[in-house]
């Protein structure tokens, strides 16, 4: 009896181990080499990780993916499936959460962490399932409150990092990463699974460095944002991945389909574009919306790609979307499409007639206001009824966003120059260039310096041209301009240098030599004076002839 029940209980722990490593094993399943390509098609850097869903979501290290133009997993069986979507990421962990879009083995995330001592199981991609050994956790750490980051009883090993590791059930607990102590660290697998893109993703330093298309957010606020910031700096083939996916997400919303017809505009895919267009007024909850933008992507084809003829669009297509769009939802923001069409098809004066109701209508109106003094510009009105306009623009404005109304006080700046109210156009500049934070260049510096002068406000506009040169230290009219304000003013040893530099930047220009000349009959150099006013007739200066009669005859 007693060797009985010796052989009974050793069946029984053997029982028990065959079922610890079963449940093991049985991750091997679900792990991967994960292999990521540069632009060229090369190997760019490997990695590991495992699948945690049957429809191929997979976790990994981060490291591989950055930088690369494509990637791809090979499991255990020898099987390879494309990375199609980047789920989410986080480079502090140098963790990666994507999808393979294909049926696969999973293995299970681990439910509760772990406590000290429990044992943990590396599942190798390429090592023999016999070699398996547990490992135990010398010491937990929690973050964000919730999850738990782990370090483990073993020596690092090489090419560990994203090495999955398992509970005695076979659970996925977390990916690996050595650390510069040698040691082994575990990032929990409930924290990588829990990241998600978000519509600011491309702001993400990570994903940006990623050559695959993150995953659409799947709140639709975000997911609308992640659309509206695909700007020029996102490759084109991300940003068709994404418009891609927000169209078969949100089928019935116009933002897809306007976004694609942009991109396909920009292309010169006109028929394309059309055909996007009058999908989303087709599918479309909100027609007034699909009309409207519709009207919007011939509208900027028309303006600012005048040269390349499509048959189907003309502004008047783009006016007759935008009535459709009023039509059906009487909005403002239609009226002031029809308004800004009308002003491109040359028709100011109705384009006015839209403007001036729409203004007085719409809070923070100073943008209506501006586009209507445009009107009555090209209608050649009075500059004074332009001046009220502007006025109007700059006081319709929303204090909390002064910045908006910088051009209008540069434009209202060019209408007092052009009324010789020269002291008021010095003023609305010097508005302007507050409000644009100092970036301005060369050039608004000299029209600046041209209005001080008229206003002979000369101490200032002498400030202004010298900023002008220092911008563009190889204009030569820069320097004439600074050589000629420095003799009105008296100034004859600074003149004489400033127009040497002028000769110097440019020997061929004749105002340079004509200033020299003038600066030395200053100075009582009349025999150089001479042969520089001569040089300036002999570049063809038409005004050196008649200073030669003047003062060398």
């Amino acid at each position: 009896m007693k060797r009985q029940g010796i052989l009974i209980l050793f069946s029984l722990l053997v029982v028990f181990s065959w079922g610890q490593t079963t449940g093991v094993k049985s991750a091997f399943k679900s792990v991967f080499l994960l292999t990521t390509f540069d632009s060229d098609n090369q190997v760019l850097s490997t990695g590991h990780g495992a699948f945690i869903t049957s429809d191929g979501q997979a976790v990994s290290n981060l490291k591989p993916f950055l930088g690369c133009a494509r990637a791809e997993v090979t499991d255990t069986k020898g099987k390879t499936y494309e990375v199609s979507r980047i789920i989410g990421a986080n480079e502090l962990y140098d963790v990666a959460f994507f999808t393979v879009n294909q049926k696969v083995t999973p293995c299970l995330i681990a439910p509760s962490n772990l406590s000290i001592g429990s044992n943990v199981w590396m599942i190798p991609y390429e090592k023999k399932l016999t070699d398996l050994t547990a490992s135990t956790i010398k010491s937990v750490e929690t973050f964000m409150d919730k999850y738990s980051y782990y370090i483990i009883s073993m020596t690092s090993l090489e090419d560990i990092d994203g090495s999955p590791f398992v509970n005695d059930d076979g659970q996925l607990v977390g990916l690996a990463s050595s650390s510069s102590k040698g040691d082994v660290h575990l990032t929990d697998a409930n924290f990588i699974s829990s990241l998600q893109t978000s519509g600011l993703s491309f702001n993400d330093h990570s994903i940006s460095q990623i050559g695959i298309a993150p995953a659409l957010p799947k709140d639709k606020d975000q997911a609308l944002l992640m659309l509206m910031m695909l700007d020029s700096n996102v490759d084109p083939k991300i940003k068709s991945t994404v418009v891609n996916d927000f169209i078969a997400s949100y089928p019935t919303m116009v933002d897809g389909y306007s976004s694609r017809a942009q991109a396909n505009v920009a292309l010169g895919d006109f028929s394309s574009a059309a055909k996007d267009m009058e999908t989303a007024i087709q599918k479309a909850d909100k027609k007034d919306e699909a009309h409207y933008a519709y009207s919007q992507v011939i509208y900027n084809k028309e303006v600012f790609d005048p040269d390349t003829p499509y048959k189907d669009w003309t502004l008047d297509k783009a006016l007759s979307e935008a009535e459709k769009a009023y039509e059906i939802n009487p909005q403002n923001i239609y009226e002031l499409q029809k308004a800004r069409i009308k002003f491109a098809m040359g028709d100011y004066q109705n384009a006015y007639e839209e403007y001036i109701p729409l203004a007085k209508s719409t809070p923070n109106s100073g943008e209506i206001y501006y586009e209507a003094s445009l009107c009555k510009q090209m209608l050649d009105a009075p500059a004074m009824e332009v001046i009220a306009l502007l006025d109007s623009a700059i006081a319709n404005t929303d204090t909390m966003a002064i910045r908006q109304a910088a051009p209008y006080f540069f434009s209202r700046a060019e209408i007092y120059n052009s009324v010789d109210s020269f002291r008021q156009a010095v003023f609305d500049y010097t508005r302007y260039e507050i409000l644009v934070d100092g970036q301005v260049n060369s050039e608004f510096y000299y029209l600046r310096e041209q209005a001080e002068v008229k206003a002979r406000l000369y101490q200032q506009a002498l400030v202004d041209i010298t900023h002008a040169i220092y911008l563009s230290q190889d204009e030569p009219m820069y320097y004439a301009e600074k050589a000629s304000l420095e003799l009105k003013v008296n100034m004859f040893d600074e003149a004489l240098n400033t127009a040497t530099k002028c000769i110097e930047v440019d020997p061929e220009y004749a105002t340079g030599y004509l200033l020299l000349g003038l600066a030395q009959l200053q100075k009582d150099q009349k025999t150089e004076a001479l042969k520089n006013v001569e040089k300036a007739k002999e570049l063809g200066d038409e005004q050196a002839q008649g200073i030669i009669d003047k003062y060398f005859k």
